[in-house]
């Protein structure tokens, strides 16, 4: 599966304004709502909060990967927003975030949630295609950031 599959221009975020980390959580949630997958909400946005009080998921380089598994969700569920300014996230270089993407997976599809978060980290811990992210001013042309990165760089 490839996360350009899961994303789409609804659930993408460019210049989006938080004042917090526990804020940009619940705005990109809502944002992974706009994909019609959600059965829950309140569930899911449980889920994905006992997830960050483990551990925080901002795992380095100005990105944060807030996820979770539920069965509250029809299929699985992603979003993506660039903060418009950097934000504490207590990530685990201690740089702020800019780029969170959440992603919500099924409990019976472990496979595939290991798989997605595998390649959302290998693509986010590029440094060009983070800089490219930065400079898109559309959710559209996230997305084709995202295509266009993908087709170079897995074999899917």
């Amino acid at each position: 599966m490839k996360i350009s599959d899961i994303l789409s221009a609804d659930v993408i975020a460019v210049n989006l304004e938080v004042a917090d980390k526990d804020d940009a959580i619940h705005k990109v949630i809502d944002l992974a709502a706009k994909s019609g997958k959600i059965l829950n909400l309140d569930k899911v946005s449980q889920t994905i909060f006992e997830r960050e009080k483990l551990v925080s998921t901002g795992v380095g380089k100005g990105f944060a990967i807030p996820h979770g598994k539920t069965d509250s969700i029809s299929d699985v569920v992603a979003a993506f927003a660039i903060t418009k300014e950097p934000i504490d996230f207590d990530s685990i270089d201690g740089e702020p975030v800019r780029f969170i993407f959440l992603l919500i997976g099924k409990e019976n599809l472990l496979n595939t949630h290991i798989k997605l978060l595998s390649r959302i980290s290998r693509l986010m811990n590029k440094d060009d295609f983070r800089e490219r992210l930065l400079e898109a001013d559309s959710p559209e042309a996230v997305l084709g950031i995202f295509k266009e990165e993908e087709k170079n760089y897995f074999d899917i």
